[in-house]
């Protein structure tokens, strides 16, 4: 039986960088949600271990040990001892990467969803949890896959109780950026933190939250990349309800009142900027990823 797993796009709607630690990690506040448009995953029994990939940005995925798809694998094989059979792995790379918005890290995530139901395995468990806090700071994240607030070094996630869907086109300029680099701009560590949260009742009232807010790392994105710029006024001319960076960029994200609009707005700039990454879907509301998929 082959297990399919959607790994969604990652959106940071609001980051802001509130300190740093003696370690040099930085500290956030972040509101996240994912998208119904990501990567895609098959995992199936199989006589030995064995990775494919595919897809559009396929040929930028290293095969070896520093893919976290296969990190995931092998650290939970560990994990979980002889009830890890071998599996063939396939991976659809629909997302740019080292583009801020989680794609490795959703990959992982959902490597370690499918490994559960071949392999038996709690998705909820302690080994599961201990696999992806290991992988890194976004993986405990998109393991959740549902829209949450995250603070610290990212570990620390609330899911929120009801979020509502929101129409969104994401725009990638066809720039990678690098995170230590941005984070190394950074004017400074000590910002306001998130304003409080409010109930989220509607679209209207997540939208007019996220204006209030910002993502103290696309200034210094924006130095290194000046085509975010460009990204962002895309999105504005093609009549997003607000538009912003995503993560450390590049890719940047805007909000549109339907879906018909954020469709039209993607065919728009996809005919003006034939070379770059865009995708008109919807974020996917509080409950949806854990209703379909488990």
């Amino acid at each position: 039986m082959t297990e399919f797993r959607l790994a969604p796009a990652k959106i940071n709607l609001a980051l802001h960088v509130t300190g740093r630690r003696a370690d040099g990690y930085h500290l956030l506040e972040s509101l996240v949600a994912f998208t119904r448009f990501g990567d895609r995953l098959a995992v199936r029994p199989a006589p030995i271990d064995a990775f494919s990939v595919a897809g559009a940005y396929g040929q930028a995925i290293p095969a070896d040990d520093g893919n976290l798809v296969l990190r995931a694998r092998d650290l939970l094989r560990q994990a979980v001892g002889p009830a890890a059979r071998p599996v063939a792995i396939t991976l659809e790379k629909n997302l740019p990467v080292a583009s801020g918005v989680g794609g490795g890290s959703s990959d992982a995530a959902a490597t370690l969803r499918a490994l559960c139901r071949v392999w038996d395995i709690d998705p909820r468990g302690e080994a599961v949890r201990g696999v992806a806090a290991a992988l890194g700071a976004d993986v405990p994240m998109c393991l959740a896959a549902r829209p949450l607030a995250a603070r610290g070094i990212g570990h620390d996630i609330t899911a929120l109780p009801f979020f509502p869907a929101l129409p969104v086109v994401l725009v990638n300029p066809g720039v990678s950026v690098s995170t230590p680099a941005v984070f190394s701009r950074l004017a400074g560590s000590e910002n306001p933190p998130l304003p409080l949260l409010p109930p989220f009742t509607d679209e209207k009232a997540a939208v007019d939250w996220l204006a209030t807010t910002r993502n103290d790392l696309e200034a210094p994105a924006r130095a290194l990349a000046p085509e975010i710029d460009a990204a962002r006024a895309a999105l504005d001319v093609a009549g997003a309800g607000l538009s912003r960076m995503s993560g450390s960029g590049a890719t940047c994200f805007g909000l549109f009142a339907s879906i018909e609009h954020a469709t039209a707005a993607a065919e728009r700039i996809r005919g003006n900027r034939p070379g770059w990454f865009v995708a008109a879907t919807h974020t996917m509301a509080s409950g949806e990823f854990e209703d379909e998929q488990d």
